[in-house]
């Protein structure tokens, strides 16, 4: 997360889907969104709350969102509150060059407030490219017949979810590579667990951020077309869906491959074993001899070399078929 040095700000306005001016004076704000006639993008980064509270009082923002938009743990939501709607999402990557078992994934948040004809989002650092989205918002609104506040929302939602299956791809990669470390020939190595572990943890704050999504795209499709379904917004939840699904299906596979590691490794152990009640088996034998010879009663060839030969021939034959007794019943 690279946070911002100082408060910034971005806007955009539109005229008939046409881009007008990319830098607003702070002046020019307010009546940029206000005007019926224009279509305004203004993004804030880390504002201040002395700043954002001055915009918030000259647009009729509610505190309580004001407030949410500069908390640093919301969670993704909409509300509505006097019909203004307010939402808090997160675009999500993984950070490049950082080690597995220190966890990769690093989030960003926008929080947003949904006007009649401009859109004030809130970010607390620079890791998404609003400026970007915005302008993909100008090819957007050009090929679009609708040309109102719907499309911003639409563009910067569906910019955040192809991040977030750009993220799961990853994920799903590592778990492959996990995979194939845990059914290698030799076996996983040591670190099999803290990595396992710690795409594991990644998973899971994921989970968090992609899961509520589908609720506050539900809410804003039962808000803004409840009478008329917006096929780009329909797309949209499917797109939502397929990453929660798919985020589910990552679960399953990560808690499978622990189990399998716990398996083999339980099986390994009990291979272990098995050759160490082999081994004791077969040690057994001329131990017992050898302390049988040692006794002080006579015993054929005792004190000849005929007995030095009988007790080795007993030694070596009784081992030897141990030993393959054991090797046949895959104990050795």
């Amino acid at each position: 997360m690279r946070p911002a040095t100082s408060a910034t700000i971005h806007a955009r306005t539109w005229v008939n889907g046409t881009p007008q001016s990319a830098d607003l004076a702070p002046s020019q704000i307010r009546a940029s969104l206000q005007d019926p006639d224009t279509l305004c993008w203004v993004d804030l980064v880390a504002p201040t709350e002395d700043e954002l509270g001055r915009l918030a009082s000259e647009l009729g923002l509610d505190p309580s969102n004001v407030e949410d938009a500069l908390a640093p743990h919301e969670r993704p939501k909409l509300t509505e509150i006097n019909g203004q709607l307010f939402f808090v999402v997160y675009g999500t990557h993984l950070e490049e060059g950082k080690d597995i078992e220190d966890g990769r994934l690093d989030v960003s948040r926008v929080s947003g407030f949904l006007l009649s004809h401009g859109l004030v989002t809130v970010r607390l650092d620079e890791d998404i490219d609003v400026v970007r989205i915005m302008k993909n918002a100008d090819r957007e609104l050009k090929n679009r017949s609708k040309k109102d506040v719907d499309v911003l929302v639409h563009v910067l939602f569906d910019t955040l979810v192809d991040d977030h299956f750009e993220t799961i791809q990853q994920i799903d990669g590592m778990l492959d590579d996990l995979e194939d470390d845990l059914f290698a020939d030799d076996g996983p190595d040591r670190g099999f667990s803290a990595r396992a572990y710690a795409v594991r943890k990644d998973l899971s704050r994921l989970r968090r951020y992609i899961l509520p999504m589908r609720e506050v795209v539900n809410r804003l499709i039962r808000h803004q077309f409840a009478d008329r379904p917006d096929p780009w917004f329909q797309d949209l939840m499917d797109h939502v869906l397929r990453a929660s699904e798919w985020t589910d299906s990552l679960r399953d596979v990560v808690q499978n491959l622990v189990e399998t590691h716990l398996q083999l490794q339980d099986s390994r152990l009990n291979t272990v074993m098995k050759k160490l009640a082999a081994w004791a088996a077969i040690i057994a034998v001329p131990t017992l001899i050898t302390g049988w010879f040692g006794q002080n009663v006579p015993f054929p060839g005792e004190g000849k070399p005929l007995g030095l030969a009988i007790s080795t021939a007993l030694v070596v034959g009784l081992s030897g078929g141990v030993y393959f007794l054991m090797k046949k019943k895959d104990w050795l």
